[in-house]
C-alpha cells in the first residue's frame, strides 16, 4: 500500500533510541512479557504507543554505488504486546513481526510510504486470531502513518 505524504514528523509513533526513557520502556515492555507480568502488560497496552519504530536503515544511501543517492528509509515498526498476541497461536507470524515501512521520495519530491498490509501476511496462517490482530494492525499502521505525514 502506498500512502503519500509531503514531509515526514513521527506523530503516533514512539521512537527507540539508546538511552532512550523510550528505548527502556520496550525493553521494561519485553521483560514483563518474558516474566509474566500481566499487570505491567495491560498497563502498556492500555497507556503506551500503539507502535514504535525498532530500527532504520538509510537505504537510500546503498544507491550511492550507482551515484544516484535516494532520500529513502526503512522502519521496522510494531509492539511486542501485540506481536506476542499472534504468536502465542501461531509462532512462524514472528517472521513479519515487526512490520516493515518505507519512505521514500519519489520523482516529483513527494515522500511516498510504502507497506504491505499485515492482514495480508498474517492471514496466510489461517487462524482467525491472527488475522484478527492482522486488521488491527492493518487500520492502526494506516492511522500513525496518515498522522506522521500530516
Amino acid at each position: 500500500m502506498q500512502l503519500n505524504t509531503s514531509g515526514f514528523r513521527q506523530n503516533g509513533l514512539s521512537q527507540r533510541s539508546a538511552g532512550s526513557s523510550k528505548a527502556r520502556c520496550l525493553s521494561g515492555i519485553a521483560e514483563s512479557l518474558r516474566s509474566g507480568d500481566q499487570e505491567r502488560a495491560k498497563d502498556y497496552e492500555d497507556n503506551g504507543p500503539k507502535l514504535s519504530i525498532f530500527g532504520e536503515r538509510d537505504h537510500g544511501a546503498l544507491l550511492q554505488i550507482t551515484g544516484k543517492r535516494r532520500n529513502a528509509l526503512q522502519y521496522d515498526i510494531g509492539n511486542p504486546l501485540t506481536a506476542s498476541k499472534m504468536t502465542r497461536h501461531q509462532l512462524p507470524a514472528a517472521l513479519y513481526a515487526p512490520l516493515r515501512v518505507v519512505l521514500f521520495e519519489d520523482e516529483q519530491g513527494r515522500g511516498i510510504f510504502e507497506y504491505d498490509k499485515p492482514s495480508s501476511y498474517f492471514g496466510q496462517y489461517g487462524d482467525e486470531r491472527v488475522t484478527e490482530v492482522g486488521r488491527y494492525l492493518d487500520a492502526t499502521l494506516e492511522a500513525v502513518l496518515r498522522n506522521a505525514a500530516e
